[in-house]
């Protein structure tokens, strides 16, 4: 059984304050769990038998390295789960330290820069993207939604894995890069993306739902892209959510970047 004090523990890291406190956060769900177990230290591990059953060496080496585990039932799970329909695991996780974020990698591969994304499961379905796209950075202003978030950590689908997430200030980190840095931002007066030449390398800025990037962070990008709606003429909506858009932009750099390899 879950004792009383561990469900509150894991109550209280939906809330930024405790979650940075204990430097824990909450995971659930086994292909979650599973993803995040080689790359975060496991702290606390609760799972119905069966889950445990099909994992024993994972189990093992965790009890080497001691995490605490619990065999528990789909009914005690349900009391301690943040979810409205729990799986079959919840663990909780100890946070990676905070690190610094080195300006060379943006001379040496693609990276993305979230300029105050707000909602969690964006931020979560972005990391998930870059993820996909090969993308292994993520630059994020302080005001961004919080990787540990556990909508956030959801919605990545075990993505955080692989993808290093830095909080930072954009403006900072733009201003001590060098100047040839190539830096991408998405606004609706900016160049047609499919016309634009793009490179394998550089920093991609995203910016927040609804305010878009902001204007110290907008003064120093040097390449303004706009993805065009279909057909021009069209009325359409407003404007793309932030996630849909930089599923967008990325498949395209990626899509140049495979053609320019193949030349």
């Amino acid at each position: 059984m879950i004792s009383k004090n561990k469900i509150k523990l894991i109550r209280s890291l939906e809330q930024k304050k405790f979650r940075k406190e204990c430097q824990l956060f909450v995971a659930e769900g086994h292909k979650l769990v599973d993803d995040l177990l080689p790359a975060f230290d496991c702290a606390f591990l609760a799972a119905r038998k069966e889950w445990l059953d099909t994992r024993r060496e994972v189990v093992e080496t965790l009890a080497r390295k001691g995490g605490e585990i619990q065999e528990v039932s789909a009914e005690e799970l349900q009391k301690a789960s943040l979810q409205k329909n729990p799986q079959d695991v919840l663990a909780l996780f100890r946070q990676h330290p905070a690190g610094g974020a080195p300006e060379h990698l943006l001379k040496d591969q693609l990276c993305l820069g979230l300029d105050g994304v707000q909602d969690p499961g964006n931020l979560g379905t972005i990391i998930r993207i870059a993820d996909w796209f090969g993308i292994e950075h993520i630059f994020c202003s302080p005001d961004t939604a919080d990787l540990y978030n556990p909508k956030t950590v959801q919605a990545t689908m075990g993505a955080m894995a692989r993808v290093c997430v830095h909080y930072l200030s954009l403006t900072d980190l733009l201003r001590t890069a060098d100047a040839d840095i190539p830096v991408y931002g998405t606004f609706l007066d900016g160049n047609d993306m499919y016309g634009t030449e793009l490179s394998p390398n550089g920093l991609i800025v995203m910016g927040n739902e609804g305010k878009g990037i902001s204007q110290d962070v907008a003064s120093l990008i040097n390449r303004k892209l706009y993805i065009p709606n279909y057909p021009p003429e069209r009325n359409t909506s407003e404007s793309l959510n932030v996630a849909v858009a930089t599923a967008i932009v990325c498949a395209e750099f990626r899509r140049r970047d495979t053609i320019g390899r193949q030349e």
